[in-house]
């Protein structure tokens, strides 16, 4: 399987969100999509980079952008995480990693010398016409979201 690449059609989705419902790409045809892959709610990183994007969400919305925090907990688990932190982007939920295999980011990692398999925290922006226009892999969070935000306000 080939990673994705700019250019690239996003892979579509349709999955249960935070407060109920689901949320799918196409339906948000039309706009840039911010979607951020990332291993696990209520982790240091993975709340570091929620709060980032949360904060800059006004941002994002001024240059018409949608911003989306994908991992594989359920979206009770999100309802959670967004309460906790008082976080404002949505949380998609892809608990059978359907999502995450069909954008190439369930890796091998290691951590102190254990390997294991988990998310790639990686970012995909998705143009207006539903193709990708931007990707970070291997994300560091500081300066991510402003970084991210930088390249939406360029499209």
């Amino acid at each position: 399987m080939a990673d994705l690449d700019v250019g690239d059609t996003a892979p579509q989705f349709d999955l249960p969100r935070d407060g109920g419902g689901s949320l799918s790409l196409a339906a948000l045809r039309g706009k840039p999509v911010v979607l951020y892959f990332y291993p696990q709610d209520d982790t240091t990183s993975c709340t570091n980079e929620a709060i980032g994007f949360s904060q800059l969400k006004p941002e994002f919305e001024k240059a018409g952008a949608v911003v989306i925090g994908l991992s594989p907990d359920s979206a009770k688990k999100h309802d959670k995480f967004k309460a906790k932190y008082d976080l404002t982007v949505d949380l998609v939920a892809d608990e059978e990693r359907k999502v995450i295999d069909a954008y190439h980011l369930w890796v091998e990692k290691t951590m102190y010398g254990r390997k294991y398999m988990g998310v790639e925290r990686a970012t995909f922006l998705i143009g207006k016409d539903g193709r990708i226009a931007r990707i970070w892999r291997q994300v560091r969070v500081k300066g991510h979201a402003e970084a991210v935000l930088e390249a939406v306000r360029a499209l």
